[in-house]
Order: C-alpha cells, then structure tokens, then sequence
C-alpha cells in the first residue's frame, strides 16, 4: 500500500454561516411556492450549511 499523505476535506466556520443565510433565503422562496415557508427555511439552512461547510466559498485564506 503506498504510503499517501492524507487529504482532508476543507472546512470552515465562514463556509457554515455563508451557507445558512443563503440556504435560508433560498430555502423561503421554495418553501413560500410549497405552501410552508418556515420548514423551507430550516431545510435551506440546514443543506446551505452542510454543503458550504465542505467547500471552500472564497479566497480568504490565502497567502
């Protein structure tokens, strides 16, 4: 087995807050066309969050 140094996935607090308040936003309008725009919301934030949580949103933290 070669020996490979570990790649961990990015992760970031900024990534977790950008997510949430663009999934909710997201999340109002499709619940709002559903009937329900307060559990679009939560869901929104909830999948925002978890996928900007793994992805780097910006160059922020560059040299």
């Amino acid at each position: 087995m070669k020996n490979t140094p570990k790649r961990r996935p990015h992760r970031n607090r900024r990534g977790l807050f950008l997510g949430a308040v663009i999934g909710a936003v997201v999340g109002y309008f499709a619940g709002r066309a559903l009937g329900n725009p307060a559990m679009g919301m939560v869901l929104g934030m909830v999948a925002g969050s978890a996928l900007l949580y793994r992805v780097n949103p910006g160059p922020w933290n560059r040299p």
